[in-house]
């Protein structure tokens, strides 16, 4: 049978978005103007889809250099700011279903470079709520330099990783190659029908926020469920999940539960997140927006709980099919803190409450191909336009 031409497919995304929050820390309220996710993706494919690529460049260390204005984000060094994401975000080079036609239903795949290892839920960036949860470190493994094998046998995918654990420290930091190897993750994928997946997963990650591996280890497990499909002939998205991530051996443990989703009535979008994540209060720089790194055990002064409240309209200017697509978009977060255990940190005293707000105005923006699900290579590729679920992922995103 003749193969199917290699292609190759482009894209980009980017948010200018306004945001104002209240209080930030030390109990004043911040308001800023930035592009946020500027995002240029590639993707392509050869030998009949048999060997795929997935390139996503991230341009955050020019546009949030010093992080998005996010209250309850943490990560890489960073405290109620998103942190910019590495340049290099994907690279990742995939060979699909191994042996052909000899293992029957059953498709292999391996893929290597740098990306996501198989854990948790889809980067947020690909979901349809502008604002990071809270839980993105906890849900997520990204940015590592990672190997991993897939097994598709019919609606059961299971894959496996190794992966070096530290975190980047910069956007233009690589992966300490050094330490590949030290960390590995796991992920069960059912697919009972075609508008339901469900996930389970499991990770030991070796010293993520010290990067010559002296700092603490993490365990990690997360379970999920999603689903995309159509009420009463609206497009409709949902997504329910639950990690946890225990550090040092259990001296401190963490746990989230966020559930999330978003409606479609023609180009109108209405979107809701509820989310209660617990987080590490480290200690903190002159800047009360970034930790001190590298992080050790003693780093963390306590721990704090987060449940926030997250409502969103957007509205879907040029149509999916459009070469160019903007959406203007508007939420508002709504989120309460709160102390949990004995440590240091005092909430009240440092955030001058117990409760906070935050307003975002702004637009995305979207030219050529569809934002994909980052994270999924090899047996659970996705490339944006040739999603299985046809256009109600298109709505879903």
């Amino acid at each position: 049978m003749a193969q199917s031409s290699p292609w190759i497919r482009v894209g980009a995304h980017g948010v200018f978005l306004y945001t104002f929050a209240d209080p930030v820390p030390h109990g004043e309220s911040l308001s800023e103007a930035r592009l946020v996710q500027p995002t240029i993706m590639a993707h392509a494919g050869a030998l009949s889809n048999r060997l795929r690529f997935t390139g996503t460049l991230e341009l955050e260390g020019l546009t949030i250099p010093n992080g998005e204005l996010t209250p309850g984000a943490w990560g890489e060094g960073f405290i109620d700011r998103r942190h910019p994401h590495t340049y290099v975000h994907e690279l990742m080079l995939s060979a699909n279903d191994l042996l052909g036609g000899k293992d029957g239903p059953v498709r292999l795949s391996i893929s290597a470079g740098k990306g996501f290892a198989p854990f948790g839920t889809d980067d947020p960036m690909s979901r349809p709520i502008v604002r990071f949860p809270v839980n993105h470190h906890l849900a997520q493994i990204l940015e590592r330099a990672v190997v991993m094998a897939g097994v598709d046998a019919g609606g059961v995918i299971v894959e496996g990783s190794l992966f070096n654990g530290d975190e980047p420290e910069r956007p233009d930091q690589s992966p300490n190659f050094s330490r590949f190897g030290d960390s590995w993750s796991g992920r069960v994928t059912l697919l009972p029908h075609y508008t339901l997946e469900l996930q389970g997963s499991l990770a030991e990650v070796s010293s993520p926020e010290h990067r010559q591996g002296s700092g603490t280890d993490q365990d990690k497990w997360s379970i999920s469920g999603r689903w995309v499909g159509q009420v009463k002939g609206y497009p409709v998205y949902g997504l329910a999940e639950l990690s946890r991530t225990s550090e040092a051996e259990g001296t401190f443990v963490f746990h989230s539960f966020l559930a999330e989703g978003a409606v479609s009535r023609g180009h109108s979008r209405l979107h809701y997140r509820f989310e209660r994540t617990e987080r590490p209060e480290e200690e903190r720089t002159l800047d009360p927006f970034r930790s001190v790194r590298p992080h050790f055990e003693n780093s963390i002064q306590g721990t704090t709980r987060w449940t926030i409240h997250t409502l969103g309209y957007g509205l879907e200017l040029g149509g999916s099919l459009a070469a160019l697509r903007v959406a203007p978009v508007v939420e508002v977060s709504y989120g309460r803190m709160a102390d949990v255990g004995g440590g240091l940190f005092d909430v009240e005293s440092f955030y001058g409450g117990t409760s906070f707000w935050s307003l975002s105005v702004g637009f995305r923006m979207n030219p050529g191909m569809h934002m994909h699900r980052m994270g999924r290579y090899g047996v659970l590729q996705d490339t944006a336009g040739e999603e299985k679920m046809g256009q109600h992922e298109h709505h879903a995103h």
